[in-house]
């Protein structure tokens, strides 16, 4: 049994991510061995092309994948990832998309020698649109860093951490940002029905502004502040608005807080 990639968990980010690595050719469907208790979601991996496996005693021992990944809930990490050491101690690397769960929790349970990595992915990375914060150990070689970053890449932009504390900052921000503009979303939904348009059209406005915004600033050589500055007429529209957002600094000053918020509640989380 020739494997590369050995996912350990299948719900839904799992899956997202697999499809988009698959799909986009980076890696073969018959080169990755999943393994999910859960009998549907071991069908749904299936039609992906993928082997597919209700526990890890089920893969061969001397298979030699390059990675194996945890996609499991961050309560059972302690009980799935003994069951892969083997891979591991073989030259495997270790990937987490387990938010909170630090290195040194998989360096106890693989070995101080292991090689280590922790991603913090968003939703968005189920349709390739994601953003995927790495951090690693001083065990992740350059070709494993390499292999990784191939492989993320189909879900979206992918940067790296040098300070593993900073995760908590990256999940406040791109972990659970995209909460942040779903409820812009609304909240500027609710604003233009009671300018008063029609529902469906003040939600097609609301999200395709946003959507197109994003897409204009990520594609655009200037930086946010100058497209804003673009929109903006003096004394017209754009500026009566904005002299509400940005009036004593209202908005910028909420998201302050609430990224605090959040970085305050995954070092809770983490501790």
């Amino acid at each position: 049994m020739s494997i590369d990639l050995i996912l350990a968990g299948c719900g839904n980010m799992g899956h997202a991510m697999l499809a988009g690595w698959v799909k986009a050719g980076r890696i073969p469907a018959a080169r990755v061995a999943v393994v999910e208790p859960n009998e549907s979601l071991r069908t749904r991996a299936q039609a992906l092309g993928v082997s597919v496996h209700a526990d890890a005693a089920e893969i061969p021992g001397d298979c030699q994948p390059k990675l194996v990944i945890f996609a499991v809930k961050p309560q059972v990490m302690k009980d799935v990832v003994p069951a892969y050491k083997h891979f591991v101690e073989a030259g495997a690397a270790a990937l987490s998309i387990a938010a909170g769960t630090p290195i040194a929790v998989f360096e106890d349970l693989l070995g101080s020698q292991a090689a280590v990595i922790r991603c913090m992915p968003n939703t968005p990375a189920a349709i390739g649109k994601g953003m995927l914060v790495l951090f690693s150990n001083a065990h992740v070689s350059d070709e494993q860093d390499s292999f990784v970053r191939d492989l993320l890449s189909a879900n979206g932009a992918v940067a790296t951490i040098d300070n593993e504390d900073l995760m908590d900052a990256v999940t406040a921000v791109s972990g659970s940002g995209p909460a942040y503009i779903f409820h812009f979303i609304e909240a500027l939904t609710a604003a233009a029905e009671n300018a008063g348009l029609p529902s469906d059209v003040a939600k097609l406005l609301a999200m395709q502004t946003v959507y197109g915004a994003g897409a204009l600033a990520a594609d655009s050589e200037e930086e946010p502040g100058k497209l804003r500055e673009n929109v903006t007429s003096p004394k017209g529209t754009t500026a009566a608005a904005l002299d509400v957002l940005m009036g004593g600094n209202r908005l910028k000053a909420l998201l302050v807080e609430a990224v605090d918020a959040a970085k305050k509640r995954s070092i809770e989380l983490r501790d």
